[in-house]
């Protein structure tokens, strides 16, 4: 049987964006120490789970292809998250990050790659390794590029606002929400009301 999951876009919607001084740009975590899980997180990811929702996270990661962090530091980074989802009864079915850029500065990370959102490779992937049904199931980000990932994969969408982010107003998602939170309970609500999509 397909399962219907929640994939969602990692900086913005689980943890804070970080504010570089020098270029006033608000972007991810590049050390442990910046990273800040968003506050009412945890319930609202507990929910789905408990109603059968697998949950996945898919996150473009460019910052060591970008010279800007150490691949170690953003594989602590992770594991940190990973850590702090467990210890809150938070287990997502998997990671997907793209570390790649299409001007990156580390040669084996910089180019054109399949997996880089909004492409839906990973979408794909685990749609393939881990039954899936993508037209039942939502993708959630503050990015345009979140919406255009989910809609090529033929899912439901959600962008969250952001102030940080600035959308061009296209692709317009399903739905707009002020949190996830919120954005988890009007997913909820439609599916109780509607039935399994």
């Amino acid at each position: 049987m397909r399962r219907r999951s929640i994939f969602l876009d990692r900086d913005g919607v689980l943890n804070q964006l970080v504010l570089r001084p020098d270029t006033r740009e608000h972007v991810s975590p590049w050390l442990p120490g910046e990273l800040r899980i968003m506050a009412n997180i945890f319930a609202p990811l507990r929910s789905l789970l408990n109603d059968g929702w697998l949950l996945f996270l898919v996150s473009n990661q460019p910052a060591y292809a970008k010279k800007q962090a150490t691949m170690e530091d953003l594989l602590e980074i992770h594991r940190e998250l990973d850590a702090a989802l467990r210890d809150n009864g938070v287990i997502f079915t998997e990671y997907y990050y793209c570390y790649h850029h299409p001007r990156g500065l580390v040669p084996e990370y910089s180019g054109p790659c399949p997996c880089r959102k909004p492409s839906p490779f990973f979408l794909h992937k685990a749609r393939d390794e881990h039954g899936v049904d993508l037209a039942s199931s939502w993708m959630v980000g503050d990015r345009d590029t979140d919406v255009e990932c989910g809609q090529a994969a033929g899912c439901h969408t959600v962008r969250l606002a952001n102030p940080w982010i600035v959308s061009v107003g296209a692709p317009r998602p399903e739905l707009v929400a002020a949190s996830l939170a919120e954005a988890v309970d009007r997913v909820r609500q439609g599916v109780t009301a509607e039935g399994a999509r």
